[in-house]
């Protein structure tokens, strides 16, 4: 017989994943992502009660772009305010490959430790669960 699969081994795209975060607030990234993400992890608010994980390559070459706008822009600054504010970037634990979320990350999670991760596009959004 042979050994049962895992969600994560099925999934070779690997699209979505579910952890439970340790009483660090640390987040295990699945083996097959941590090459994507790098060194660097970007975390940011999402647009509601969520969470945003990208490899630093991204946010450098995607979104800072994307908030780069005319100053006078509003909708660009409330994006700007949204992202910027609570940005952190955490080192990727070389080890075992885990990021800690701080204690306002944790408070749009409403301080749920179970947690599901969904990619969007180039970045994953972390929800409680």
């Amino acid at each position: 017989m042979g050994k049962k699969k895992s969600k994560e081994s099925i999934n070779k795209t690997m699209d979505y994943f579910e952890r439970k975060l340790d009483d660090k607030n640390r987040l295990t990234i699945p083996t097959q992502l941590r090459a994507e993400f790098g060194e660097n992890v970007v975390i940011t608010p999402g647009f509601k009660n969520y969470i945003h994980i990208y490899p630093e390559s991204v946010w450098k070459g995607e979104m800072e772009e994307a908030l780069t706008g005319d100053i006078l822009d509003e909708e660009k600054a409330d994006l700007n305010v949204r992202f910027r504010s609570g940005k952190t970037i955490a080192g990727l634990d070389s080890k075992q490959g885990r990021i800690t979320l701080e204690a306002h990350h944790m408070a749009l999670l409403g301080d749920k430790k179970e947690i599901v991760a969904v990619r969007a596009g180039k970045y994953f959004r972390i929800s409680a669960k």
